[in-house]
């Protein structure tokens, strides 16, 4: 084209018509627009599955993509070139405050899947998996949900509309997080019935009875978008697109759990349905989420700002590999390890997809608590040091101790550990209490952030 218009649903493909909503979304951002809108965009009967997707926090994406009918557009940015399509799957989109509408499609029969993509904090769950009874927004929820107003959090919003599919009769429902945690699954589950049991133990039972929590194990690198992507956006499609998201060409998306009321076909669009989904979680968070976690503590410590950058540092790449060979120990060989370390590599080199250091680092105390302490613990129980995993922890815990900012919901544990007399231990039980009880752990830790920058490095976020 050699002139651009407004991207609409009308203008892409013709006509206004879109799926009927039957799949709720919360959490709506980059990364789901990238993995989950994609696949059901991609499924075989993706014109029987559309999503009503609902902001966590911001309603910006939201009020941009409802301009625009839902659809945008997704750039795959190679290490060569980008490719780009129009994703006509979200068809509505919402402002996370929006209870009314969020009930009215929990209540609907058709509605048969709710997807949740709001990272690990916002679920504002305890170690067990249970409400964070602490957190005062939770106990704000459980005074709104027993007066029939509207809450918060992710959770009491969540249980505000299973409350009101349970009153419409309208049958069981899936809810699948796609979020960064083990189990999340089961993690969601808890959390949920937890919550639900302190509001109404009737709505508590009925969701035990109806609703099945799915775990997921989701992989696409989706850095934040730009002017620039903008303009290429339009570029490649002749449309002028507000909120295009730009990705790396894998993907993958692994499941395991119930559907009560249907899905889309997604496993036509390359997603796995698994029975065990433990060892694809393990293998993906410790050698791709700890990785990242790696390389964004040492990175920033010796000057870098991306994971490209990053990995071209010798030091960095030579890091990565032995974090590596420590995973694996602890990993089935039948997951092809091999092959997905060769994958992982190629994907860290992609110069052009500018994944920031300083986004992964955020919220390090709670990803190192299940990227990185898992591994060390491991490989400290067989007899060895764990020094690759080490490593890790030493990054986070040094940058700490700079007292550079990078966000993290436990700001006030890290604040009062950093004055705590020990503050190396302190740190290190803010990730994992048992590991700040072992004084060899300790010591190496210790060691070990002494190590991580040349001379002449400063620190960056």
């Amino acid at each position: 084209m050699t002139t651009s218009s407004p991207l609409t649903r009308e203008a892409a493909f013709g006509t206004t018509i879109a799926a009927p909503p039957r799949i709720v979304h919360i959490g709506l951002g980059a990364f789901h627009r990238a993995h989950q809108a994609w696949y059901t965009a991609h499924a075989v009967d993706a014109a029987e599955w559309g999503i009503a997707a609902f902001t966590g926090r911001s309603p910006t994406a939201a009020d941009e993509l409802a301009g625009q009918g839902g659809v945008y557009t997704l750039i795959e940015r190679a290490a060569a070139d980008d490719t780009a399509e129009i994703i006509p799957s979200i068809v509505e989109t919402h402002d996370g405050a929006n209870l009314a509408r969020l009930r009215e499609l929990f209540a609907a029969p058709e509605t048969a899947v709710v997807t949740l993509t709001v990272t690990e904090t916002a679920y504002r769950v305890a170690a067990d998996g249970s409400p964070n009874i602490t957190d005062p927004a939770v106990n704000r929820d459980i005074d709104a949900l027993r007066s029939g107003t509207d809450p918060e959090t992710v959770l009491g919003r969540l249980i505000a509309g299973l409350a009101a599919r349970k009153a419409a009769d309208a049958g069981g429902i899936a809810v699948v997080s796609c979020d960064n945690i083990p189990d999340n699954g089961a993690l969601v589950r808890s959390g949920t019935l937890g919550l639900a049991e302190r509001i109404d133990a009737d709505l508590r039972e009925w969701i035990a009875a109806h609703v099945s929590f799915v775990s997921t194990s989701v992989d696409r690198i989706t850095p934040r978008t730009t002017d620039a992507d903008r303009n290429t956006a339009e570029q490649l499609t002749g449309f002028a697109d507000a909120s295009p998201v730009v990705t790396e060409p894998f993907s993958d998306w692994v499941l395991s759990g119930g559907f009560p009321a249907g899905r889309p076909a997604w496993e036509t669009a390359g997603v796995r349905f698994v029975d065990d989904i433990e060892p694809f979680e393990r293998r993906k968070l410790w050698l791709l989420n700890g990785a990242h976690s790696l390389l964004a503590y040492a990175g920033l410590l010796r000057g870098h700002h991306t994971v490209a950058e990053a990995m071209a540092d010798t030091e960095c790449r030579a890091w990565v590999r032995e974090l590596w060979d420590e995973d694996v120990r602890h990993l089935p060989a039948s997951l092809d390890l091999d092959a997905y370390r060769a994958q992982l590599e190629e994907r860290f080199d992609n110069a052009r997809i500018a994944h920031h250091l300083a986004q992964i680092g955020m919220e390090g105390s709670t990803k190192l608590a299940v990227r990185i302490a898992p591994v060390v613990a491991a490989e400290r129980a067989e007899g060895r040091s764990g020094a690759a995993s080490i490593r890790a922890l030493a990054a986070w815990i040094a940058l700490q101790l700079d007292g550079l900012d990078i966000h993290d919901a436990n700001a006030r544990g890290i604040a009062e550990a950093r004055r705590s007399p020990n503050p190396v231990r302190a740190l290190l039980a803010v990730v994992d209490g048992d590991l700040a009880r072992d004084a060899d752990v300790v010591a190496a830790v210790t060691l070990a952030k002494d190590r991580l920058r040349p001379a002449d490095a400063h620190a960056v976020v």
